[in-house]
């Protein structure tokens, strides 16, 4: 019997979901991420501040080294402490969210790996990820491999992505 999430954060109240997959398995045959959720926290992206508000959600694992920011988005919380990310508006404008998952693609990724599935969401969210392998691939052209200062604000951007740049 599938387990149900009911969320009641800042942005959404009563928006319920369900678990219909094994944790962090069962992933889409072309999706292959390269960190977790629970990796990217400990890394620090989004300026540190991006699921503060809905920490009972997910594992709590996920969130015991998290770089958290208590007070708004810093760079020094991102791994390459550069900025990296647009403002949600921005997403807003741009038709990149999803009614389901209000803040965008990470937070559609923590609730695929956790376990919900809507298929014609889900397929669109994948696109969007292969579509960054472009960012990989200049990353790849453009810096020595292990030059952890070219580019930082693009590999700061791949890493928001799931994709472990620090071994590009």
């Amino acid at each position: 019997m599938p387990k149900k999430i009911t969320v009641n954060d800042d942005i959404q109240k009563n928006y319920n979901y369900e678990i219909v997959a094994r944790y962090g398995a069962d992933f889409q045959k072309d999706f292959e991420p390269q960190l977790t959720p629970k990796q990217m926290l400990e890394l620090g992206v989004f300026g540190g501040h991006y699921l503060n508000d809905c920490v009972s959600e997910y594992p709590k694992d996920w969130f015991e080294n998290a770089r958290l920011s208590d007070h708004g988005p810093d760079a020094k919380y991102n791994y390459f402490e550069v900025m990296a990310s647009q403002p949600l508006k921005v997403w807003q404008e741009k038709g990149w969210i999803y009614p389901d998952d209000p803040r965008g693609w990470f937070q559609w990724y923590c609730r695929y790996f956790v376990g919900r599935r809507i298929p014609t969401e889900d397929q669109r969210q994948i696109k969007r990820w292969v579509a960054m392998t472009r960012h990989t691939t200049q990353l790849k052209k453009a810096c020595m491999p292990g030059d952890m200062t070219c580019r930082r604000r693009q590999r700061q951007a791949v890493m928001h992505w799931s994709y472990d740049s620090r071994k590009i």
